[in-house]
């Protein structure tokens, strides 16, 4: 996959490095000469990527406790001077709905509020490095997430389908204002569907995606290999060549259609400024 000589020895911090799509694209990204440092919840998986692909630093986070995303942020703010792509990628299908020891649902915080947060909590780094933003959403946005601004999190009529739409959805409100917000300050921001990978995602769940993954259906997946490159193609892409700021993209590689709340810059706006409150940050 190329990825382009103008990247090559950008800092790139990824998360959800330890398995699947992310340690896929862990490996493209160091054969090509990239310094990654790498976020994962297993202490085991994310040491075994690391050294697998001689990441400068790894880092463990468990999302459902914010202090772990605040203290990764800290630790990154003190080890990287600068920070070239953030790639949130770290998220699941989950069941629910549960609360988290922060209070908030657990797709909703995992999925959306945790990278929310790194995000902000980074953007001096991030503003200062002229950084991209990757988000890995998904086609779920489109086909289950609505984002209820008096529900942000989907305690009312929960589906691990829904909730799992809704903050794939929250993913690309997000871009699309930070590329409103920043984009006049060097910053740009992009998210994008990876595929239907074949990994573990949603086994554990009652969502029906479980029985994609987990049956002969299986078949029709993508090897995570395939994701990973996927990813890495946006983590390594040059914005404005290979990837315009603030868009949405399918697993192609091409602009791609979502869910039509994306396209209202109202809700987009709110849905940022009332995820900040819940987090105690300015708008």
């Amino acid at each position: 996959m190329p990825v382009g000589d103008h990247r090559v020895g950008r800092t790139i911090v990824l998360t959800g490095a330890s398995d699947g799509i992310g340690a896929a694209a862990a490996q493209v990204l160091a054969d090509a000469g990239h310094s990654l440092v790498l976020v994962g919840r297993s202490p085991e998986k994310t040491e075994a990527v690391a050294r697998r692909v001689g990441a400068e630093r790894w880092y463990l986070a468990d999302f459902t406790r914010l202090d772990d995303v605040r203290r990764l942020a800290a630790d990154l703010t003190d080890a990287c001077p600068r920070i070239d792509v953030l790639a949130n990628n770290a998220g699941g299908v989950f069941s629910g709905p549960v609360r988290t020891v922060d209070g908030f649902e657990r797709t909703f915080q995992v999925n959306h509020l945790a990278p929310f947060l790194l995000t902000r909590l980074l953007m001096d780094t991030l503003l200062a490095s002229r950084a991209a933003v990757v988000a890995t959403s998904s086609v779920g946005a489109r086909l289950f997430g609505h984002v209820d601004l008096d529900d942000l999190e989907t305690w009312d009529a929960f589906t691990p389908n829904r909730a799992y739409g809704t903050s794939k959805l929250a993913n690309i409100l997000v871009t699309r204002e930070l590329h409103e917000r920043y984009h006049d300050q060097g910053l740009t921001s992009v998210a994008f569907h990876p595929g239907a990978v074949a990994t573990n995602f949603a086994s554990d769940t009652t969502s029906s995606l479980r029985w994609v993954y987990r049956t002969v259906l299986r078949v029709a997946l993508v090897p995570p290999a395939r994701g990973g490159a996927t990813l890495a193609h946006f983590v390594a892409g040059e914005p404005g060549r290979d990837w315009t700021s603030g868009e949405f993209y399918g697993s192609n590689r091409r602009l791609s259609r979502t869910n039509p709340q994306a396209n209202d810059p109202e809700l987009v706006h709110e849905h940022w400024r009332r995820s900040a409150e819940l987090l105690g940050l300015p708008a």
